[in-house]
């Protein structure tokens, strides 16, 4: 620990989404914060007010997470309620301006180290070279997905938004990303593929200034979590089921995973009927809209499949905490992986730390196959890259003969949790605080 006032460095996180709202782009800063102090830097956040986030999902034990004496400066930009008449809700065509001024009007009247951009907000990046031409203070870039993706196009899947808001997004980063990636102390990225397609397109980007860091999760959230009842469960523990649980996105990209996920429990359900009749799937929060939006992306599926009956779906967001909440309490959980083989899920971390069963279904290629392959190899199950039916037809067969015939549900807690500690939000922090302090040195 720095003992020594003088020696601490002062960093503003610009995370647009932050507690008491509930996204995921926010976590990497909510849970970074109770570690960074005795690393050497004092934080202060700069983020949009709760009620300016449209369809926020509110989870008021989010600030209970953090020391409540860090601060949180919170703009305020147009309301959706005005906006949405002309069919405008971008947080960041309301917020943009109110962002830039009192980042402006801090850096100016404060000194600051360092910047560190942690949000999917991607636009919010460009107050990088901004910032760094005027205050001269640099800046860290946080590469939670890719701004420029082209999974969407290679794939011919219907992006977030639709074509045409997408592909304007997609315009405008192709023409902002240049300048903010080659003017940042320092990049880190979920995912390794991240910094290997920024390493293509800018091949004259220093490496050095690229880091890999997976999401971290806080074990004290689960603790939370589990004195956490909701008051309106999704699951009734009482009925007698064996449930098993996935919270989080599921999406077009997750198709080949869910498929090959209910074709094993047909064929399970085929051969030990009465064994499957006790069991039921949950997918908790698999839309990012507020209830009661949203639309069923995984039921379909398990219809098709024929096994609708053993599927629930709750297709918008929930609290983190109420997923915490189920997380914790079911008998076993579930991970479907993209067939993108960049993706890394965030969710994995406290899936593992929870330390219930866990079946896993993912690209082979993928970060989140690998780790999860670490912690359990006889409950992880991957698939190769390029579309097959077969290959689908092989795994489901083996999720069902080595996880289902093999009551994988009651196989024990999963994995290794002292072999997870980067991965804590305490060694995230830890790897965090050292690319801060190369940025500043650099």
């Amino acid at each position: 620990m720095l003992g020594l006032k003088s020696l601490v460095r002062r960093v503003l996180i610009v995370s647009p989404h932050f507690p008491p709202v509930n996204a995921p782009d926010m976590q990497r800063a909510r849970i970074a914060l109770p570690y960074l102090r005795q690393l050497g830097w004092e934080p202060v956040v700069l983020a949009v007010a709760p009620d300016l986030v449209e369809g926020a999902v509110i989870d008021p034990l989010l600030e209970q997470t953090y020391p409540s004496d860090i601060r949180v400066i919170r703009v305020r930009g147009i309301s959706p309620k005005l906006t949405r008449r002309f069919g405008v809700g971008s947080l960041w065509w309301r917020c943009a301006h109110a962002l830039r001024k009192a980042g402006d009007a801090l850096l100016a009247k404060e000194k600051f180290d360092l910047v560190f951009f942690t949000t999917t907000q991607f636009d919010a990046f460009t107050f990088g070279p901004r910032w760094l031409e005027k205050f001269g203070v640099p800046y860290v870039l946080d590469y939670q997905d890719p701004w420029v993706n082209d999974y969407y196009r290679l794939t011919k899947t219907r992006p977030p938004g639709g074509k045409l808001r997408f592909g304007f997004s997609q315009f405008t980063a192709r023409r902002r990303e240049p300048k903010v990636v080659q003017q940042a102390a320092a990049i880190l990225s979920v995912s390794p593929a991240y910094n290997r397609d920024l390493r293509q397109r800018y091949p004259d980007l220093n490496a050095a200034t690229l880091h890999h860091l997976p999401f971290g999760a806080a074990t004290g959230d689960l603790e939370l979590a589990r004195r956490h009842t909701p008051a309106r469960p999704h699951i009734n523990q009482q009925d007698g089921k064996t449930h098993l649980v996935y919270t989080g996105r599921c999406g077009p990209d997750m198709r080949r995973s869910l498929s090959a996920l209910f074709r094993a429990i047909k064929l399970y359900r085929d051969t030990h009927p009465a064994a499957a009749a006790r069991l039921h799937l949950h997918f908790i929060g698999t839309g990012y809209a507020p209830p009661p939006l949203g639309e069923n992306c995984v039921t379909p599926l398990a219809i098709a499949a024929g096994v609708g009956d053993h599927v629930s779906e709750i297709c918008y967001r929930i609290p983190y905490f109420e997923a915490l909440h189920y997380l914790a309490n079911a008998a076993a959980l579930m991970v479907v992986g993209s067939d993108d083989p960049a993706y890394n899920a965030s969710k994995l971390f406290p899936y593992l730390l929870s330390r219930r069963p866990l079946l896993t279904v993912a690209h082979n290629d993928s970060p989140m196959f690998q780790l999860a392959h670490e912690q359990s190899p006889a409950s992880t199950f991957g698939f190769p890259g390029d579309p097959d039916a077969t290959d689908i037809e092989t795994l489901s067969k083996r999720i069902c003969d080595e996880w289902f015939v093999n009551r994988g549900w009651a196989s024990g807690p999963t994995g290794d949790v002292s072999k997870l500690e980067a991965h804590t939000a305490s060694g995230m922090t830890q790897r965090l605080a050292a690319i801060f302090s190369s940025a500043v040195i650099a």
